[in-house]
C-alpha cells in the first residue's frame, strides 16, 4: 500500500503538487519530493521560484495555492524535483510601506532564511554577475556524511585552551605549504601544528555564508580590493560559506566542513564557532534585499517607530532576537549546528544585542538566552558571550548567564595589558584577574571557567603589535585612520614599529612571553589569538576587517624566524595541561582546606607572604598550594609565579616549602632562548631555595616538587 503523502493533489504545468507539511522550515525531502516550507506574518501570497543551477532565468515559478497556507505558513510539496540541481527562492507578495516597516515586494526573489546550502558566492574573491536577479541562491543539503561515530568531545571548560583563527588566514599565505589554501580542506593539513602546540579547541571566526564583496572598494593605499573579509555578517544562518571550501565550486562545502570537524575530533580538538545574530547582511534602509527584509521585516528586525532600523550593532540593522519567531530560527540553527555539524560550542558576537527587546532595552530575564541556556540539545555545547554590543551596553561580570554562560573578559584584557606595560595602581584588579575574576563572577556563583582569558583577539592588536606600537595605524582600511579602537593599553617599548634596536627587539621579545605566561596561569579559560604563538603581526593595523592579504594571513616564515618564541608558548601550554592546580572548577578558598600547612592561594611580593598592593606597586607574587588542587581531588605540585613589571630588577624572596621539597624553575621570561623556559617535568632545581633576582619586566613560574 502507497503512503497518501505521495499522491499529488494539484498541478502546476509540469508539477505536480500538494499540501505541504508546515515543520520544518525550510526545503526538506520527502518521499518522492521536495517541502517547500516559509513564514511570513505579512505576506498575502507567495511563489516558489526554481532555478537550473547557475541558471540567471527560472525555471518554474509555483504560485502557492491559497489552500497551502497553514496559519501564517506557506507550505507545498513539488513532485519529481531534480533536486540535486536546482535552487530555489520566494517571491513574497504583500504591504511595501517602508516608514510603516514593510518590504514586500514580489519583483524580487528571496533567499530561504532556513537555507542549508547557498550558492552565488561559491569561489572566494570571484568577482559576481551584478546582473544575476537572484545573486544568494538557497539549494538542498543532503544528509550522506559518514561520521563514523564521531560526536563531540565535551572537554571540560575549565581543561579548554582556545586558539582563534580565521579559516582563509591560516592557510592562505604561500608559506602555508598546502594543497587548498585559505579553505576548510586546509585546516586539516595544519592540525599536525596545532597538535604539537597543545590547545583543546578552534574558535573560527564566521562560517556561515557570507558576502565577501559587501562594502568592497579599491584600497586608496595599495589599489587591491578591500572586502568584508572577517565575515562578521550574515547572508544566511544555516550555510557553510561556501568560498571557504576547496570544494565550494562543486557545491560540496556541507561534506568539507563536516570533514574538518571530524578530524579534528580524531585528534582531541573541539571547534567552536564564532556566531552573528546580532546583525545580517541586508544592512540598514539602503542595503539589499536578501531575505527576511522582503519576507517579513517588521518581525526580524528591531525598527523605530519611523520604521528605520535600531543600530546596536553598529552594522546598520539589529535582529529582533526576542521575537518569538526570531528566536525560533536562532535556536534551530544552533540545534542544527550542534546536531549536523557537532560543533562543540558558539561564541556570540555582541552577545548583549540578544538580550534587549523589540525597542532595545535590556530585559532582565532575556528568553532568548534563557531557551540557549536550558536547550536539551545545546546542553552539552559551550555558550560563549561577547557580553557586550555597539549600543553602549557591557555585560562583563553580569550577562544573564543562566548557570551556562561564559563571557569574553575583556577586563581581563585591559588590566593584564595594562598591567604588563607597567601602569601603576594595577595590582589588586590583577589579584582579581589571575584568579578567574572572582569579583565578577563569584557572588553569582559562576565558576572560573566562566572567565575566556585573552590578551589578543581579531579586533585589536596582535600580540606583537600590542608591544611594538603605541596608536593604531589604520590608514590601509581607506577610513582615514577613523577606524578600529583607540583604547589599546599598547606600549611599543621605546620605538612606533619596526626596529633594529637589539636592547627594544628583546624587550619585546620579553613582554611578548611575560603575557603569553601571565595567560596560561590564570584561573579560567585561556585564549591565544592565531599567530601570536610566533610573532604574527598586523604593522599596527588594529582593525584589519576588510584585508584580504598579508595583514590577515599567517606567515608560516615566522615558525621558523621566530622558532624559540613558539617553543615557549608551547612549554606554556604543556605546563597548564600537566597541572590542575592551574585549572580550578571553583573559585580559591583562600584558606588551607587540606590541612596541608598552606592555603590554596597565598599572595607574595618581593617579600615572602607580604605582597606590596600600593599604587606604586609593580610587582606581585602568588604560590599555588597543589594539595588543593581542583579541592584536592588532584593532588599536583606546588607552583609559585613571580610577576616584576618595574624597570628594573628586583630581589624576590621565595616561601619555605614543606621538607623534602624544592624549587625548580620552569620559566624566566628574563633569561635568553633557550634557556626562558623548560619542557614540563624537566625543570632543573633553583640554586638558591631562598630567593631570586627577577629582572625587570619579566616573569618567573617555579614548581614545588
Amino acid at each position: 500500500m502507497e503512503r497518501v503523502d505521495i499522491h499529488p493533489t494539484h498541478q502546476h504545468g509540469q508539477f505536480k503538487l500538494r499540501v505541504g507539511r508546515p515543520l520544518p522550515f525550510g526545503a526538506t525531502l520527502v518521499p518522492g519530493g521536495v517541502n517547500f516550507s516559509i513564514f511570513s506574518s505579512v505576506a498575502t501570497g507567495c511563489i516558489l521560484v526554481l532555478f537550473e543551477r547557475h541558471a540567471l532565468q527560472p525555471m518554474a515559478e509555483i504560485p502557492f495555492p491559497d489552500e497551502f497556507r497553514i496559519g501564517n505558513v506557506f507550505a507545498m510539496i513539488v513532485f519529481g524535483l531534480d533536486y540535486e540541481n536546482i535552487e530555489y527562492g520566494y517571491r513574497i507578495d504583500g504591504p511595501y510601506d517602508p516608514p510603516a516597516g514593510h518590504w514586500c515586494n514580489p519583483s524580487q526573489i528571496v533567499m530561504d532564511p532556513y537555507a542549508k546550502v547557498i550558492g552565488g558566492r561559491d569561489v572566494w574573491g570571484k568577482t559576481p554577475n551584478w546582473d544575476d536577479p537572484y545573486p544568494h541562491r538557497a539549494r538542498l543539503a543532503f544528509d550522506d556524511f559518514d561520521w563514523e561515530n564521531d560526536r563531540p568531545l565535551e572537554i571540560p571548560p575549565e581543561d579548554q585552551i582556545i586558539y582563534e583563527m580565521h579559516v582563509r588566514s591560516f592557510t592562505r599565505h604561500p608559506s602555508a605549504g598546502v594543497k587548498h589554501p585559505g579553505t576548510f580542506a586546509g585546516i586539516i593539513e595544519k592540525i599536525p601544528y596545532l597538535k604539537e602546540l597543545g590547545i583543546t579547541s578552534i574558535e573560527l571566526m564566521p562560517i556561515y555564508e557570507f558576502d565577501e564583496f559587501e562594502n568592497s572598494r579599491p584600497s586608496p593605499v595599495t589599489g587591491e580590493t578591500l572586502y568584508n573579509y572577517w565575515g562578521y555578517s550574515t547572508v544566511g544562518f544555516f550555510a557553510p560559506k561556501a568560498g571557504y571550501a576547496a570544494t565550494g565550486k562543486f557545491g560540496m562545502q556541507v561534506d568539507e566542513v563536516k570533514n574538518l570537524i571530524k578530524q579534528l575530533h580524531k585528534h582531541g580538538i573541539e571547534v567552536i564557532l564564532d556566531v552573528v545574530f546580532n546583525h545580517t547582511a541586508e544592512g540598514n534602509e539602503k542595503g539589499p534585499v536578501i531575505s527576511f527584509r522582503g519576507i517579513d521585516n517588521k518581525t526580524y528586525y528591531m525598527l523605530t517607530p519611523e520604521g528605520y532600523y535600531f543600530n546596536f550593532s553598529g552594522c546598520g540593522n539589529t535582529l529582533n532576537c526576542n521575537n518569538p519567531i526570531v528566536r525560533n530560527i536562532v535556536l534551530d540553527c544552533l540545534r542544527y549546528w550542534a546536531a549536523e555539524y557537532h560543533i562543540d560550542g558558539f561564541r556570540f558576537d555582541l552577545a548583549s544585542i540578544l538580550g534587549r527587546d523589540p525597542w532595545g532595552a535590556p530585559l532582565a530575564n532575556p528568553p532568548l538566552l534563557e531557551s540557549l541556556a536550558f536547550d536539551p540539545i545545546l546542553a552539552h555545547c559551550k555558550l560563549i558571550a561577547e557580553a557586550w554590543d555597539a549600543g553602549g551596553l557591557y555585560q562583563v561580570g553580569t550577562f544573564p548567564a543562566f548557570g551556562r554562560w561564559a563571557e569574553w573578559n575583556g577586563k581581563y584584557r585591559d588590566t593584564v595589558r595594562r598591567f604588563l606595560k607597567g601602569d601603576g595602581g594595577m595590582v589588586g584588579d590583577m589579584a582579581q584577574r589571575l584568579q578567574g575574576s572572582p569579583d565578577l563572577y563569584a557572588r553569582a556563583g559562576r565558576g572560573p571557567a566562566t572567565s575566556i582569558n585573552f590578551i589578543t583577539a581579531h579586533d585589536g592588536f596582535t600580540l606583537y603589535d600590542l608591544v611594538s606600537y603605541n596608536v593604531k595605524h589604520n590608514e590601509a582600511n581607506g577610513e582615514n585612520n577613523n577606524d578600529g579602537s583607540n583604547d589599546n593599553e599598547s606600549w611599543n617599548c621605546g620605538v612606533e614599529g619596526e626596529t633594529d634596536d637589539p636592547g627594544i627587539i628583546a624587550l619585546r621579545q620579553r613582554q611578548m612571553r611575560n603575557a603569553i605566561a601571565m595567560l596560561l596561569v590564570s584561573q579560567g579559560v585561556p585564549m591565544i589569538l592565531m599567530g601570536d604563538e610566533v610573532g604574527r603581526t598586523q604593522y599596527g593595523n588594529n582593525n584589519t576587517y576588510c584585508h584580504d592579504n598579508e595583514l590577515n594571513w599567517l606567515d608560516w616564515n615566522l615558525l621558523q624566524k621566530n622558532a624559540d618564541l613558539f617553543q615557549f608558548v608551547k612549554h606554556c601550554i604543556a605546563f597548564r595541561r600537566a597541572h590542575p592546580v592551574l585549572r580550578h572548577r571553583e573559585h580559591f578558598r583562600n584558606h588551607d582546606y587540606m590541612g596541608s600547612g598552606y592555603p590554596d592561594i597565598s599572595w607574595h611580593g618581593t617579600q615572602a607572604w607580604h605582597a606590596d598592593w600600593s599604587a606604586s606597586s609593580r610587582t606581585l607574587a602568588f604560590m599555588l598550594c597543589g594539595k588543593h588542587a581542583k579541592n584536592g581531588s588532584t593532588p599536583d605540585d606546588f607552583i609559585y609565579v613571580a610577576m616584576n613589571m618595574y624597570w628594573e630588577a628586583l630581589w624576590f624572596e621565595l616561601p619555605r616549602l614543606p621538607v623534602g621539597l624544592q624549587w625548580h624553575v620552569f620559566a624566566n621570561t628574563g633569561v635568553a632562548a633557550p634557556g626562558d623556559s623548560c619542557k614540563p617535568g624537566q625543570e632543573p632545581p633553583l640554586a638558591d631555595q631562598k630567593g631570586l633576582l627577577l629582572g625587570d619586566r619579566s616573569v618567573t613560574i617555579l614548581i614545588g616538587r
